[in-house]
């Protein structure tokens, strides 16, 4: 199932929900009641927009899977579903971005790791650690891993993820969201050049993240 509408479907229960009730509350002549609502709705509608992205690909290029501002970079040395030394980028969504993610590179996913876990607010690092959070790792066709970790967030409740095991994933093509603010951090060979900064916000689907050696 291609998820390209121009709302994303996990989204629809919410907005159904919001505008009945926006209408009965209308019908029943409340006026700030009517107001509260239809604001409600319109944020839920534009939380769960799935825009078009586009980037001019090239060989190596990794590209940015998530909406949101880059909280951290650094090198870390994994001993989780993947062992090894990474290149870590961590990038925090607030609820006005965009919350549908994107492959970052051409390959297959190897393996998709959910873990249950506390709701502490997304930008704090030890969220990485002790949140809910969705691994998925990608291997390329020459062999070599790029993992995208969803956790969730304050708000945030549930981590949504379209991809399988096996599956074949293009760079940029959609493989999930996460409701209502959250992070996603990306895991890259430690040969990696990264082309964002700390404090640089980005876009999923068209930011260059970096290049593969």
């Amino acid at each position: 199932m291609k998820h390209n509408s121009i709302i994303a479907f996990e989204g629809l229960p919410f907005i159904i929900v919001s505008l009945i009730l926006t209408i009965l509350a209308a019908f029943w002549g409340i006026i700030w009641l009517t107001v509260i609502l239809a604001a409600i709705s319109i944020f839920i509608v534009c939380f769960f927009r799935n825009p078009e992205r586009h980037f001019k690909d090239q060989d190596k290029l990794v590209i940015c899977p998530a909406d949101g501002k880059v909280i951290k970079i650094e090198d870390v040395d994994v001993q989780g579903v993947i062992k090894g030394k990474f290149k870590k980028i961590s990038i925090f969504m607030n609820v006005f971005n965009v919350h549908v993610n994107r492959a970052p590179f051409d390959g297959m996913v190897k393996t998709i790791a959910y873990h249950e876990g506390k709701f502490l607010n997304a930008s704090l690092d030890k969220a990485s650690a002790e949140n809910e959070r969705n691994e998925v790792l990608i291997q390329t066709r020459d062999g070599r891993h790029i993992w995208v970790v969803q956790i969730a967030g304050l708000i945030a409740r549930r981590i949504v993820c379209w991809t399988r095991e096996g599956a074949p994933l293009g760079k940029g093509e959609r493989f999930g969201l996460i409701r209502f603010g959250s992070r996603v951090e990306v895991f890259l060979p430690p040969d990696s050049q990264i082309s964002v900064a700390v404090g640089n916000k980005v876009r999923a689907g068209q930011t260059t993240l970096g290049y593969l050696s």
